[in-house]
């Protein structure tokens, strides 16, 4: 029977049974769990799509939407037999409307294209992810990224006017166009965003579009920790004459794995790496603000050292320092991670008791890094050699429930960036109510009553 409806359907749309497109479609970022689709079928347009979602509704088959797959919660994960629908060929680039700034796109376009495609313009999608270059439009959306510049844009919710989305029974909504005010009931196309693929598959996306920033600058400063680095965003934002653009934070070991994977030398010369360094892009024309700033911060001792950019080769280069290192400590070792979220405000706070009393239960060495003008910081844990691989992932397991306790008790988020998915499921108790979780479970029973999209994720419907 199983075997009869994989090969009625390969009949209808392209299909693939290939055990290497089953472990490279069947799992995302994510290295807990083992993927085991029955197949991968590549619609090539929004009918297809609807196509398989109605075969699948008619038969039973659970089915598991699929983008560029670089979250980190396992919600693109199929490993219970599932049919992975790879949303790769959807990848309709409209011309860029010169009047209303927007472009459409269909789900299966990268981010960096988007970029690429509306820059000679002078203008951008300004959502900005390090997975830039493999990330897909759709998954961005499924997922409400946030990325490096939440600080200066907001997450990419806040850049669409219009969505093409099939549900599971086979129907195409068309939520919005590019139409900039359209206030008529509930707005289904926000319910949309951030489901993580639970209430529909979005196959295409009208973006706003912004001016491509000018005159940027990026600085790389050497700070005390974390309370120091606040301490400078405060200064920035009250006292800088400029627009910040992002506001990054590293702790002096990533830095280390940085320049140990990548062979490059410290962003601060010869002698001991400072205990954390931020990473400041600024825009708009200076004309002196940002060097009286500097001295500013310098005289006050918030800065240690620094770099300031002389050319865009410089900016890259000092981007990659921030850029790689998810990378570089994938590539020293087996990394446990967490993408949590605290107001900023209590970041420092946060972190103190943070190191105090939870990094000791983590079975590793704790890495710290993130978003710190937005507060969304991730926490990783890499594996010590003589660990056993199980052994760590239990021992992550108990002292996330005393991170999460932590997160509940400031007020923040368990996932900043990369969802609940599968990873996440028995923390989602920690950010969203039970009258919440409810809620949310009556939508995806309306629109997926057999909950045969993405099962599993998020919450169950039990």
């Amino acid at each position: 029977m199983k075997t009869q409806w994989i090969d009625e359907l390969s009949q209808r749309v392209p299909l693939s049974r290939q055990p290497q497109d089953l472990q490279t479609y069947g799992r995302d970022w994510t290295r807990v769990y083992v993927p085991r689709p029955s197949a991968v079928v590549f619609p090539r347009h929004a009918d297809e799509v609807c196509e398989v979602l109605s075969f699948c509704s008619e038969h039973g088959i659970a089915v598991v939407p699929s983008g560029g797959r670089t979250g980190l919660s396992a919600g693109a994960v199929a490993a219970e037999g599932e049919l992975v629908l790879s949303l790769e060929r959807l990848r309709h680039l409209g011309e860029v409307d010169p009047f209303g700034l927007t472009l459409t796109v269909g789900s299966g376009i990268t981010n960096h294209e988007t970029h690429v495609h509306a820059e000679h313009l002078g203008l951008t999608w300004p959502v900005d992810l390090a997975s830039k270059g493999s990330c897909q439009v759709g998954g961005n959306l499924a997922t409400n990224a946030g990325g490096i510049r939440v600080l200066r844009y907001g997450h990419a919710r806040h850049w669409v006017t219009g969505l093409q989305v099939a549900l599971m029974n086979g129907t195409l909504l068309n939520l919005g166009n590019a139409v900039q005010k359209d206030n008529v009931g509930p707005d289904l196309r926000q319910l949309m965003i951030g489901s993580e693929g639970i209430l529909g598959v979005i196959t295409q996306a009208t973006l706003r579009l912004t001016l491509l920033p000018t005159d940027r600058q990026v600085l790389f400063l050497a700070v005390d920790g974390m309370e120091t680095g606040l301490e400078l965003l405060r200064h920035a934002r009250i006292q800088g004459r400029f627009q910040l653009q992002a506001f990054e934070f590293m702790g002096r070991n990533c830095l280390e794995a940085v320049m140990k994977v990548g062979g490059v030398p410290s962003p601060f010369g010869g002698g001991e790496l400072p205990p954390a360094a931020v990473l400041i892009e600024v825009e708009g024309r200076l004309d002196g603000d940002l060097d009286r700033w500097l001295e500013d911060v310098l005289n006050q001792k918030l800065v240690r050292d620094g770099l300031v950019a002389k050319s865009s080769g410089d900016m890259s280069r000092l981007w990659a320092y921030r850029d790689n290192i998810t990378e570089s400590l994938g590539r020293l070792g087996l990394m446990h991670k967490n993408d949590i979220s605290v107001e900023v405000g209590r970041l420092a706070e946060f972190v103190h008791v943070l190191e105090k009393e939870v990094a000791p239960a983590f079975p590793g060495e704790l890495y710290l890094f993130g978003h710190l003008g937005d507060g969304n910081l991730h926490v990783n844990v890499m594996k010590p050699s003589a660990t056993d691989p199980e052994e760590f992932w239990d021992g992550c397991h108990v002292a996330d429930m005393q991170l999460y306790e932590l997160l509940h008790k400031v007020g923040g988020s368990v996932s900043a960036e990369h969802g609940i998915g599968l990873l996440k499921k028995s923390a989602l108790r920690f950010s969203r109510g039970t009258a919440e979780v409810a809620a949310m479970r009556a939508v995806k029973k309306a629109l997926d009553p057999q909950g045969l999209l993405n099962p599993g994720k998020v919450f169950d419907l039990g």
